[in-house]
């Protein structure tokens, strides 16, 4: 995994165009603190306070025009019949943001906890009712002239948040069947290098986003707007464990690469964060988690979108990264 640069960022001399709140698995829950399958602490309260002190940076911010939420706003551990009530608790959070919306994805977390059917309305995700593919959670939008944010469902293909029956989950099920020897399919022992991503808590892209996301970039191109890609899962193996990439990120990158607009590709789930640039000079920057900083520290920031780069203005935990187009 790439090193993320830390220390201040270079000054700038101009203002950037426009700015955004950033934030990832905050996976909240009103349970003691606990640990990851490696060991790592989890601050499943105190990461709701990482969240308000992200909304009150992000209001006193200037050029703050919105937020993303990276997905995974409730913890896997959080009890069933509570995982509602702590996920409206969280997206009551974010409404505290004054500068704008806040954008979300779906996370293998809420996945656990809540289906796709309540998640999709209650993060607000933009359905695609018009084209009759209404439980379709990816989209885009331009927050300013010349740019282009893309939000994949990271989670399109899975085993978790689809009924049983639906197509998403029977290919999901073959998929990992093929691919991952173990009965315990959120195993990836016995697996080698990037084949550990075959595991059950990550998920792919399906054909349809995928001529989607080739219709947009397309269109993006044409119009000579650089473009954003927000997932949950990474997609480069330089910025994240091998354990956290989409499945079929070659695919989603061969589309990317396509069509020579998009700067960089932001993600979430690996918490620990990382930064890449890949072979086509697209950056990569996993996000680390709100979910494992400890009582007083925090891990969000915001990025400074300039005409020639990104700049993402971290706090604490989350390192500054400077990203020149």
């Amino acid at each position: 995994m790439g090193s993320v640069a830390t220390g201040a960022v270079a000054p700038r001399a101009a203002e950037p165009l426009f700015s955004f709140g950033v934030i990832a698995d905050v996976q909240y829950a009103d349970i003691p603190d606990g640990r990851s399958f490696h060991g790592v602490p989890r601050y499943y309260r105190h990461s709701l306070a990482v969240l308000q002190r992200a909304v009150a940076r992000w209001n006193a911010t200037a050029g703050v025009k919105f937020a993303v939420s990276f997905g995974d706003i409730v913890d896997g551990h959080c009890p069933r019949d509570r995982s509602l009530w702590a996920a409206r608790r969280v997206i009551a959070e974010f409404d505290k943001f004054r500068g704008g919306p806040t954008y979300h994805m779906l996370g293998n977390h809420c996945l656990y906890n809540l289906p796709r059917s309540d998640l999709v309305p209650l993060l607000r995700i933009p359905t695609g009712d018009g084209d009759g593919d209404s439980g379709r959670a990816y989209y885009d939008f331009s927050p300013f002239p010349g740019f282009r944010v893309v939000v994949l469902d990271a989670y399109d293909v899975s085993a978790l948040g689809w009924p049983q029956d639906h197509p998403a989950a029977k290919a999901a099920a073959a998929f990992l069947m093929e691919r991952n020897p173990n009965e315990e399919k959120n195993s990836s022992d016995g697996l080698a290098g990037v084949d550990r991503r075959f595991v059950k808590y990550n998920g792919a892209v399906g054909e349809g986003q995928l001529a989607w996301l080739d219709g947009v970039l397309r269109g993006a191109s044409a119009r000579r707007e650089s473009v954003v890609v927000c997932s949950h899962l990474p997609m480069d193996p330089g910025a994240a464990y091998p354990e956290s990439l989409m499945w079929n990120y070659g695919e989603v990158m061969a589309v990317v690469h396509r069509h020579g607009c998009v700067r960089a590709c932001l993600a979430g789930h690996d918490h620990s964060g990382g930064y890449s640039v890949d072979s086509r000079g697209v950056h990569h920057r996993a996000l680390e988690a709100a979910l494992e900083c400890p009582p007083g520290t925090s891990a969000f920031g915001h990025v400074e979108v300039y005409p020639d780069r990104l700049v993402l203005v971290g706090s604490d935990r989350m390192a500054d990264t400077e990203m020149r187009f």
